[in-house]
C-alpha cells in the first residue's frame, strides 16, 4: 500500500525491484488493487484509513475490484 502520483513508474520500481522495502524482500510483484484520488491530500487520507482496517476486509476491498487477483499492470502496457 502506497500514494504515487506516477503509478505506471512506482509498479515498474516494484516489479523490477528497483526499490528496497517490502515488496522486495518478500517478492511481490502483482498490482492487484489500486484507487485514483483527485487530489494527493485526498489518497493520502484514504490510506491513512486502509492502513487501519484488518487484513480480512483488505481482502474484501481486493476482491470486490479484483475478484481473481489479476495482476493489472496489463492495464498500463497495453
Amino acid at each position: 500500500m502506497g500514494v504515487t502520483s506516477n503509478l505506471m513508474k512506482r509498479v515498474y520500481e516494484h516489479r523490477t525491484d528497483a526499490v528496497a522495502g517490502f515488496t522486495r524482500e518478500h517478492q511481490l510483484h502483482r498490482l492487484v488493487w489500486y484507487e485514483i484520488h483527485e487530489t494527493m491530500e485526498s489518497a493520502i487520507h484514504r490510506e491513512k484509513r486502509l492502513k487501519k482496517y484488518r487484513r480480512e476486509a483488505k481482502l474484501k476491498l481486493i476482491e470486490s475490484m479484483n475478484s481473481q487477483w489479476e495482476d493489472l499492470w496489463n492495464i498500463f502496457v497495453l
